[in-house]
């Protein structure tokens, strides 16, 4: 952040944030004068990333997203360190596994939705508790355009998508007035996690999209800083496609 960035006051805790998505939502809220607390698996990744933010400005807390003292451990040490908790963005996933549901392993199904849903789950009950209840503030979960539709070869990730978007509109209903919900839901990022759906055949996976290009880190970031903005304030329980005009297809166009 340069000495020019505003202090907000706002903390913003987001999981799932040493690369891809989650870096690019904590970048953007640190660039507009916010405090995060970002989480991820690998310790020495995370460490890099908070120190790319700016040490002053972030911290982050190691450990799997659906472990429950890695859980209490980020809450806590966000509230240590900052204070309060006004946002959270619920981006830790996973998608072990390509092939058909018919075929697919149910321990990897329950593995898929305990990562990418109970966990958000979790998140949110523990940052309502420790401050946005008597606070106020806001939640985004990052979805996927995978939960909208037919999604081969990774239905497992799909389902857990879909279970997210309701999930959203189920806090949304629970929360308001406090505190808002909303969600977005990415078609495919360039990013690591991603890389399979793309990789060694970008230029031909880019041609399907109206824009003519894959997304970014910084397309979902700012859409998720808008939607955790004050200029959001009256938008809740709303997914948000964030798709380069995927869908404009979706008809036969």
């Amino acid at each position: 952040m340069t000495p020019q960035t505003p202090d907000t006051g706002r903390v913003a805790l987001v999981t799932g944030a040493s690369r891809g998505i989650g870096y690019g939502v904590a970048e953007a809220l640190v660039a507009r004068g916010d405090r995060v607390c970002i989480t991820g698996r690998n310790e020495d990744a995370l460490k890099a990333a908070v120190e790319s933010l700016g040490a002053d400005r972030a911290i982050g807390v190691a450990g799997k997203a659906h472990d429950e003292a890695h859980q209490a451990a980020a809450v806590d040490a966000t509230m240590e360190a900052f204070g309060r908790i006004d946002h959270l963005v619920n981006n830790a996933g996973t998608n072990p596994v390509y092939g058909l549901l018919t075929d697919l392993d149910l321990a990897v199904a329950r593995k898929v939705y305990e990562i990418n849903v109970i966990s958000a789950l979790a998140f949110a009950q523990r940052t309502w508790k420790a401050w946005q209840k008597d606070n106020g503030g806001a939640i985004v979960n990052i979805a996927s355009i995978s939960g909208l539709a037919p999604s081969p070869l990774i239905g497992a990730y799909g389902m857990s998508k879909a279970a997210m978007i309701n999930l959203t509109v189920q806090l949304a209903a629970e929360m308001a007035p406090a505190v808002r919900v909303n969600s977005v839901a990415p078609a495919v990022v360039k990013t690591k996690f991603a890389a399979a759906l793309y990789e060694g055949r970008e230029e031909e996976v880019a041609a399907g999209y109206p824009l003519g290009r894959l997304g970014a880190p910084a397309d979902i970031g700012g859409a998720v800083a808008f939607l955790l903005s004050d200029q959001a304030a009256w938008i809740t329980g709303q997914n948000l496609v964030i798709d380069g005009g995927l869908f404009l297809h979706a008809g036969g166009v």
